[in-house]
């Protein structure tokens, strides 16, 4: 695994504009970052995170089918009891899903370490999807990388398909609704890229933000229009849903979600030490055990929030004790301790490999650097290739 750096596109951020990809700078600094790109061999990615996402992905979801019939389990992972029958019952009907990503640290000589999973609103798809692979084939074309160069991606090939199978076996509504909150752009990009891969495949659509969503009379959600959502695919998480005024009419299952209820189980972190209980010293996991947030992170361990998102809330104390922590909203409740396994770094850059499931298969990759050891939202979004 190496870091190359290499000449950017001269017309990149123009062309990131006409696409729809207007987050590419975030703060001023550079979210996309195509000035250097990581290079993989293809042993690397078929050994190493193919297999690693696979076999972590299958691992899950046997937990989940442990998890939705314990009460104990559901507790530690503080999922509000009166949610259990309605993601017990989302789980019994396997309703469908779509996709999410887990996060591994890779550098190239060993197994990938699992630090989280994202299962219920992964963001950074159109980049990794769409934007890294238009970035392959133009600097193919300009001479800049081989002919020969490929890209761990299938992501949008399977989104495609995964939408077309879910419609022509009416495993969603002929009128499937997609909704963010109002003031992200980043989360409406990923939203909009998933709608127009459902137009692909001759899905209606519609769009709608979270805070429009409402309750008709006779207890259907409906849009702004008062149109009855019958399908939603919501870029907004569940525990959020589940907290706010409408939370309980989630469970009359008159609107079917993607990701479906039983993702609860999957986007929380407790999800890290259940695993661990059950596959003691497997390659591709790290210790893990549940704790209180309050509790004082030893050396070695790193310590997360059981429902903090993008980075927010971690603190990690390296093996010589230095202190490394975020920021966020999540700083009270139940955590989780997992062992240390520093991202490598490559001349001061970390970088995570995110790894996508799309219905179950590992579809492909995106790498997201930092100059900090913790990654967050505006950590940067590098393009890769493999090569044989």
């Amino acid at each position: 695994m190496q870091r190359i750096l290499i000449s950017e596109r001269a017309n990149w951020k123009q062309q990131a504009e006409q696409l729809g990809f207007n987050f590419h700078t975030i703060d001023g600094e550079r979210y996309w970052d195509e000035s250097a790109y990581y290079q993989l061999s293809l042993r690397q990615v078929e050994d190493h995170i193919e297999t690693a996402t696979e076999a972590v992905h299958d691992m899950a979801l046997e937990l989940v089918d442990e998890v939705v019939d314990s009460e104990e389990l559901l507790s530690k992972l503080a999922i509000p009891q009166n949610y259990w029958d309605w993601i017990r019952a989302s789980w019994k009907r396997r309703d469908p899903h779509l996709y999410g990503r887990m996060d591994f640290a890779y550098d190239g000589t060993g197994p990938a370490k699992l630090y989280e999973l994202n299962y219920d609103t992964p963001t950074s798809l159109y980049e990794a999807g769409y934007f890294q692979w238009l970035w392959l084939e133009q600097q193919i074309a300009a001479g800049q990388l081989p002919a020969g160069a490929n890209q761990f991606n299938s992501i949008q090939e399977r989104l495609l398909e995964a939408l077309a199978t879910l419609a022509r076996e009416g495993l969603i509504h002929k009128n499937m609704h997609f909704g963010s909150v109002r003031e992200s752009d980043e989360d409406r990009a990923t939203v909009q890229y998933l709608r127009d891969c459902a137009h692909q495949v001759g899905i209606n659509t519609a769009y709608v933000t979270i805070e429009d969503i409402g309750i008709s009379a006779d207890g259907w959600f409906t849009d702004s229009h008062d149109n009855v959502i019958r399908t939603l695919f919501k870029l907004y998480p569940l525990e959020d849903m589940m907290r706010e005024q409408y939370g309980p009419n989630l469970t009359s299952d008159t609107m079917q979600l993607l990701e479906p209820a039983w993702k609860a189980v999957l986007s929380n972190k407790g999800i890290l030490p259940m695993l661990w209980d059950r596959h003691k010293g497997h390659p591709n996991l790290l210790p893990a055990h549940f704790c209180d947030s309050a509790a004082d992170t030893p050396a070695g361990m790193v310590r997360k929030p059981l429902l903090s998102r993008e980075g927010a809330n971690i603190q990690i104390v390296t093996g010589s004790g230095e202190v490394i922590s975020s920021d966020g909203p999540y700083n009270d409740g139940p955590a989780v301790m997992q062992a240390y396994h520093p991202l490598p770094n490559f001349d001061g850059n970390y970088p995570l490999v995110g790894s996508w499931v799309v219905a179950d298969v590992a579809a492909g990759i995106g790498i997201r650097e930092d100059s900090s050891l913790i990654t967050q939202n505006t950590s940067r979004f590098l393009p890769h290739v493999f090569v044989d």
